[in-house]
């Protein structure tokens, strides 16, 4: 049977002497492994449609174990804008990865976490933002999708708000889901400058005005609190956040 849907390519494997398995996010069918038969041919048709941050359109028949691809059509090509810039490829690469962390079920729909992809990915090609900024919002959004949205307002633990004119909670900790107040805070819990929590905030609902107008240390604060948050709800962490320059 032949479907039709279309994908961001997450990662490839090669197979064989000149064939590749393709990991998807596709808009309808969740997570999909498929096999690109001759894909590595310099005569292939499609070689270079699939590489990884190639938004493409694509037919497939379905398979027992692997789907095959026997069509593809590139949409958008983001590797050609992230590949002439190192932090924004980089950064990219942890998207993907995310991506592919965050939809462990094959062929279960999730599109949402596809449509954040793609306008991630548009947002890290446009330039308009900084990398880090644009990466950190992608995964506090990506997170957030997958059910461990983190909490910069309420505690976290009990749910009160901060006092008017007292400004956030102090203390931040990922295994309790977010900022906490000073009678909930837990052993090891950080404690971020009131700004930094209010960028996270912003990262979070999208308020570019307040992400752009911070100051470096808070990006780099915010940075650290929300590689820490990923990292505990994936259970370890990524191996292309290393690579990233933050």
């Amino acid at each position: 049977m032949l479907y039709r849907d279309e994908a961001i390519v997450l990662r490839t494997h090669k197979l064989g002497e000149a064939d590749r398995i393709v990991t998807l996010l596709t808009r309808q069918h969740g997570r999909v492994r498929a096999v690109a038969k001759g894909v590595r041919r310099t005569t292939s048709r499609f070689g270079s449609r699939l590489e990884p941050f190639t938004h493409v359109d694509l037919q497939l028949a379905e398979g027992r174990n692997l789907d095959t691809i026997t069509q593809a059509e590139t949409i958008t090509p983001y590797a050609k804008g992230l590949g002439l810039d190192y932090d924004r490829y980089t950064a990219g690469t942890v998207m993907l990865e995310t991506a592919d962390r965050l939809v462990t079920e094959e062929r279960e729909p999730s599109v949402q976490q596809f449509l954040l992809l793609v306008g991630g990915l548009r947002a890290m090609t446009a330039g308009e933002h900084g990398p880090s900024q644009v990466l950190d919002s992608y995964l506090l959004r990506s997170l957030a999708v997958a059910g461990y949205a983190p909490s910069f307002e309420h505690c976290a633990r009990c749910g009160t708000v901060p006092n008017p004119g007292s400004g956030p909670h102090r203390w931040f900790n990922p295994s309790m889901g977010g900022v906490l107040c000073a009678t909930c805070r837990v052993p090891g819990s950080a404690n971020p400058s009131p700004d930094t929590v209010e960028l996270l905030a912003a990262l979070l609902s999208g308020d570019w005005a307040v992400v752009d107008a911070a100051h470096p240390r808070q990006l780099k604060e915010a940075s650290s609190l929300v590689a820490a948050y990923l990292a505990w709800h994936l259970e370890r962490a990524l191996k292309s956040l290393a690579y990233v320059e933050r």
